[in-house]
């Protein structure tokens, strides 16, 4: 017998527990000719600011050993040509659209909210507060808890009912201090890890290999690292959370709702099969099957630690 797949993120809900995660998965449309959209839990959409950015200069990707480094800068097409642009090009009346949010300041993050949350086709808001704060001295977001739950605020308070997702990076010292406070400041969901700080050097050249020298470490390598944040981050707030990391089969996703997640999101493992997300979900029933699982709950934070 089939299990009920559909996972609920506050008053947000998913037909399944696959989204897409931000910046691997270009704007959606991008991977229409890969699987059918309208069969994914949700899309996440590549980060928009207010204004177009173009983004970092000089390389922006290399590989490394199981994994990735990127430095792409946020390059993006800005708020508004996505909505009048691409949006109408995505069945978000089929499935979830995301609009994954960044922004340099307090205020701009509030004007960016109510743009996006007044769009009909936006069904959520996740916000990456692994940005810099420029009034701040170029201090991340995410990495002090007063200025994550600021900016949480900030959003929360012009998102009108769509739901706001803070999206938390691992580069601190408790994430789930981060997550208590954005929990605090009206979060519906968490989404976690964004990526790891890294860079890469040429002993040849003696340069190193990306134009912006420090990047954003993905793929399998950093797994383990968001599986145990995930699992801390359950533990320590009420508010749904979505593993983000490394997730590159059905067994991965199952190993995040083990320990706690509602959903999960596949990022940088879309670039190696760019039709992973849309065949993660008919495993995902096989899976559930082999298991004889009944529905999530009997299994979603069942991890037995004792």
């Amino acid at each position: 017998m089939d299990m009920e797949q559909a996972v609920h993120l506050g008053n947000l809900s998913l037909k399944n527990p696959i989204l897409t995660a931000s910046g691997t998965f270009g704007y959606g449309a991008e991977y229409s000719a890969f699987g059918d959209l309208r069969s994914l839990g949700g899309i996440v959409v590549k980060g928009l600011s207010l204004e177009a950015r173009k983004g970092n200069t000089g390389r922006r990707i290399a590989e490394t050993p199981a994994g990735m480094l990127n430095s792409i800068g946020l390059q993006n097409m800005g708020a508004g040509p996505f909505v009048r642009e691409v949006l109408p090009e995505l069945p978000w009346d089929k499935t979830p659209v995301l609009a994954n949010i960044y922004a340099g300041d307090y205020d701009e993050f509030a004007e960016l909210a109510a743009y996006l949350a007044d769009q009909e086709g936006i069904a959520g808001l996740e916000v990456n507060i692994s940005c810099p704060n420029v009034r701040a001295g170029g201090a991340c977001f995410g990495q002090d808890p007063l200025m994550a739950a600021r900016a949480c605020a900030a959003v929360r308070e012009r998102a009108g009912n769509k739901p706001v997702i803070l999206k938390l990076t691992p580069n601190v010292t408790d994430v789930t201090e981060i997550a208590r406070a954005v929990e605090d400041a009206g979060a519906d969901a968490v989404s976690l890890i964004n990526t790891l700080s890294g860079m890469a050097v040429d002993i040849h050249s003696r340069r190193p290999v990306l134009g912006n020298v420090i990047g954003g470490l993905s793929g399998p390598a950093i797994k383990p690292v968001a599986l145990q944040a995930v699992y801390r981050v359950c533990n320590a707030v009420n508010i749904p959370v979505i593993g983000v990391g490394g997730i590159a089969s059905a067994e991965d996703a199952l190993e995040f709702i083990l320990v706690g997640a509602h959903a999960v999101q596949v990022g940088s493992a879309s670039f190696a099969d760019p039709s992973l997300a849309f065949s993660l979900i008919p495993r995902i029933e096989e899976l559930c099957d082999e298991l004889d699982l009944v529905s999530w709950e009997e299994f979603r934070g069942r991890l037995e630690t004792a």
